[in-house]
């Protein structure tokens, strides 16, 4: 590079795509990482504003990390005494051997041209023969090199310009999930199916063995770089469990249809949302359609939840049960305070595009959380949070947890929950939760409802990319109910406690595809020790582009 400076200045003119080949052909070593790309202007490299700006040498010994035994010194030399025209370091290093950005290049050469006109002016300096032949035969040397660098460009813009004439989208990426599943109950009882709320009369649990699948479409557009507009197509034609009180809310699986659902196999919009920053630490998400807390505030449970295409298999292990009572349309903020802290606020109404009498955003069913998330490191998590709702339930537990459904009654609900994640080591994290929820049925009576939660998970274990998880709770239990609602409505507490047991391993195996073995154990189904327990075997491939 250095030689080519040189016999460049004597003849007064340069041809950039020459050095700029032979620069990489010439140098001994291998390159050093190249450094960020940057959009600053070229004079950083040799002004003022530079955090490490160069300073011009007179004499080649002011660098100390040049040596007369290096290949390039004595061109180094020319174009410091000769020319003037090689600037080094504060330090008083050159640092040869850094890779040289386009920005650098563009300074170095323009400081070495101008040195041009002064020696245009001085006819004793110009090029002698030797140095054209040298120049011709640099040329020569480097023809393959500098014709493939043309071939290679040429390509890429032919590339380049067949892309742009076929993409999808300047601003919106596609990207996709299936989720095909092979499950069923291998045993148990569940209560007896009824006009009412069943306490104790159980029956046995059809051992039917289902293969089901769930397929999502997402269209993520932005327009600025910094938002996003989320468009989700989904069908799933795997009906919930709990769907004809066949079995509890407790069996749900996170991928099927959801909670007292059925899956009908149609393409419907499942989720449509934009959010947008305000500012640097601060963001906006406007839900359209079929938003859930997790879409602007942290769930606390890193790993397991995976939305059911990887991580936990039901609604409950996924995340704690009192983030369900918020769904729908609406509006939520998250607000960062630097890296220690994060607020969420969000409002979200089930039936917010229902224009009849008792809906839409303000007059139906709602769910208001408040989420204060405390992150000490990066590998702890600590979270509290708030959550105010009005006729929904949280669609997980037992029966008579969800009232609304239970009573047909309008229902009130504060919930209140804390949550925390650590991470001891990269291969092990554990999680944990804690959920209290006071519900009151309007003109009817109270309730108390409780969770709790704890998660074991177990990253790249067996191989990179792998997950193990084990989550063991206490799914939502009545444990309290006044003497009103039992007698008005015949809802009394919950006579046991059952425990979720749930264990997967997720194997990857490749990129794109993830086979996910599952158990789903259920102590005593409803929290009923009058029902025999119930074990969901699952497999689930999940397939990712």
């Amino acid at each position: 590079m250095l030689k080519i400076l040189d016999l460049c200045l004597k003849l007064g003119a340069t041809t950039l795509g020459i050095i700029w080949a032979a620069s990489s052909a010439i140098a001994s070593e291998p390159p050093v990482a190249p450094q960020p790309t940057t959009l600053e202007p070229i004079n950083l490299y040799n002004g003022a504003e530079s955090e490490d700006p160069m300073e011009q040498v007179s004499n080649v010994s002011q660098l100390t990390d040049v040596n007369p035994g290096d290949w390039a010194y004595e061109s180094l030399r020319a174009l410091v005494e000769r020319y003037g025209c090689i600037s080094g370091y504060p330090d008083s290093l050159f640092r040869g051997n850094r890779s040289l950005s386009r920005y650098e290049f563009a300074a170095g050469v323009n400081t070495c041209l101008k040195q041009i006109e002064k020696l245009l002016v001085d006819t004793s300096n110009v090029a002698t023969r030797q140095d054209l032949e040298s120049l011709q035969r640099l040329t020569q040397e480097f023809q393959a090199e500098i014709s493939s660098l043309r071939a290679r460009v040429d390509n890429l813009e032919t590339r380049t310009e067949f892309l742009e004439n076929h993409q999808f989208s300047t601003t919106t990426k596609l990207n996709g999930e299936v989720v095909v599943a092979l499950t069923g109950i291998a045993t148990g009882q569940g209560p007896q199916s009824s006009n009412t709320i069943p306490f104790g009369n159980s029956r046995e649990i059809p051992r039917n063995t289902v293969l089901a699948a769930r397929t999502r479409l997402n269209f993520d557009t932005s327009f600025t770089g910094e938002d996003l507009l989320r468009t989700r197509l989904q069908s799933t034609n795997l009906d919930a469990y709990s769907a004809n009180t066949t079995l509890v809310p407790e069996g749900d699986l996170r991928f099927g249809a959801g909670a007292f659902g059925t899956g009908s196999n149609q393409v419907v919009i499942d989720a449509l949302f934009y959010s947008f920053p305000l500012g640097k630490n601060t963001s906006v998400v406007l839900e359209a359609n079929a938003g859930a807390s997790d879409d602007f505030a942290a769930t606390i449970n890193p790993f397991i939840d995976g939305d059911g295409g990887s991580g936990a298999l039901t609604n409950f292990a996924t995340r704690n049960p009192i983030y369900y009572y918020a769904s729908g349309s609406g509006l939520a903020i998250n607000h960062k305070f630097g890296n220690s802290a994060e607020l969420s606020l969000g409002y979200l109404a089930p039936n917010g595009a229902n224009p009849l009498t008792s809906n839409g955003l303000f007059n139906g069913a709602y769910g208001a959380i408040a989420q204060l998330l405390f992150k000490p490191s990066e590998k702890f998590n600590l979270g509290f949070y708030y959550l105010n709702a009005y006729n929904t339930d949280n669609g997980t537990g037992s029966l008579n947890t969800n009232l609304f459904r239970a009573t047909n009654l309008p229902v009130s609900t504060n919930s209140y929950g804390v949550g925390a994640s650590w991470q001891l080591s990269p291969q092990f994290l554990i999680n944990g939760w804690a959920g209290y929820t006071a519900a009151r049925v309007i003109n009817t009576g109270d309730a108390d409802i409780w969770n709790y939660a704890i998660a074991l998970a177990f990253p790249d274990l067996g191989k990179e990319g792998n997950l193990a998880g084990i989550v063991v709770g206490m799914e939502p239990k009545l444990s309290g109910v006044s003497s009103s609602l039992t007698t008005a409505k015949g809802i009394g507490r919950d006579p046991d406690t059952s425990l979720h047991i749930e264990g997967f391993y997720q194997y990857k195996v490749s990129d794109n595809v993830a086979i996910t073995p599952a158990l789903v154990w259920l102590t005593a189904p409803n929290h009923d020790e009058r029902n025999s327990d119930i074990v969901i075997g699952t497999i689930r491939t999940t397939f990712t582009f």
